[in-house]
């Protein structure tokens, strides 16, 4: 071949190659960016695949963990903090934080135990507690909402009167006598090996779930989310969708609280607190399973029983119950972080 058709063969076969190339790389960059978009979706659900795998195989818990009764008591322990998880993510979703639902499900607990005690029915027990959330969700939605009050400052000044409010009633001492047994019955049985409790945590998260993915109002408090300022430019009343939503979480709150009678047998005056490290820790750690960078039932869910199957295997294993505090502590920590950084990364791809 002569040096000149050489060099033409040299300078035409680049030309004849790039646009194929330039044609394949969008195509590659879509496919690398739905694989990667779902290894976010599900990395939660495959650590949590991963922790139930290490807890089944580990000699300290082996023998235990997978047994039909440790995994009913798991499941049911987490009914009523799923539950609470609900009412942590309604207002979360308008990006407002409400540090009293723990609170708020104790006073719940403790109303609608009091009033059973006083063999006054179960209906007017569960009355009772639903009134002190929708109380308190009203009066959190009224500070945040007409006074201007900053949603922290309300709902965890809110926490702090409600604390009173329960040592006032009960001095310190659990309400456990005159329970009715129908009561503690839904709290320990099973149907086809389901607690009672579960059911009822799946079909308040299946109603939660339709109402933010599938009507206007659940669009509208996403769309408050991302830009307040925006949502009220184009005809979305932010101040009642926000107020609804602290009243919805009042009342999801106390469903929990009263859930947890049945639990309990009763109503421990502490056991409130204990709910809102880990209900908020699982519906911030929501924003990284199943919708990443978005707040979503299923991520909660998923959240909660990773958190669970950790704590319980630990459990399992004579960990000292300090342990736990720390992996809900650095849930919240990292499930804050893990929200903050998918929701840019969404922002970006959007724009």
């Amino acid at each position: 071949m002569s040096e000149s058709n050489s060099l033409a063969v040299a300078t035409t076969a680049p030309e004849e190659i790039t646009p194929n190339a330039h044609d394949r790389a969008p195509e590659t960059r879509r496919r690398r960016s739905s694989i990667t978009k779902i290894v976010e979706a599900y990395a939660l659900v495959g650590l949590l695949i991963v922790a139930v795998a290490f807890f089944s195989l580990w000699p300290e818990t082996s023998d235990t963990f997978l047994s039909t009764a440790n995994i009913q008591i798991l499941v049911a322990n987490q009914s009523v903090l799923g539950i609470i998880a609900m009412a942590a993510l309604i207002p979360l979703i308008a990006n407002e934080w409400d540090l009293s639902i723990g609170a708020i499900a104790g006073v719940a607990s403790i109303f609608s135990a009091a009033a059973m005690s006083a063999s006054q029915g179960v209906v007017v027990g569960i009355l009772f507690g639903l009134g002190a959330g929708l109380a308190v969700g009203a009066a959190n939605a009224l500070l945040v909402t007409r006074l201007g009050v900053n949603g922290v400052i309300t709902t965890l000044g809110m926490a702090t009167v409600l604390d009173g409010v329960v040592n006032q009633k009960t001095g310190g001492l659990a309400i456990n006598a005159n329970i009715p047994q129908g009561v503690i019955d839904f709290g320990f049985k099973t149907v086809g090996g389901i607690p009672y409790v579960t059911l009822v945590m799946v079909g308040v998260a299946l109603a939660v779930y339709y109402g933010l993915g599938h009507t206007p109002y659940g669009r509208y408090l996403y769309a408050i989310g991302s830009s307040a300022s925006a949502a009220t430019l184009v005809g979305i009343r932010s101040r009642v969708l926000i107020g609804s939503a602290f009243v919805i979480s009042g009342l999801l709150a106390a469903s929990g609280g009263i859930l947890q009678v049945a639990r309990q047998a009763g109503a421990d005056p502490r056991v409130g607190a204990a709910f809102t490290l880990p209900a908020l820790a699982a519906a911030f750690l929501s924003a990284a399973a199943i919708k990443p960078g978005k707040y979503n039932v299923g991520g909660a869910i998923v959240a909660i029983f990773f958190l669970a199957t950790i704590n319980n295997g630990l459990s399992l294993a004579g960990v000292p119950a300090y342990v736990s505090s720390y992996v809900n502590g650095c849930a919240l920590i990292g499930g804050v972080g893990l929200a903050a950084f998918l929701g840019r990364r969404a922002a970006r791809s959007r724009g």
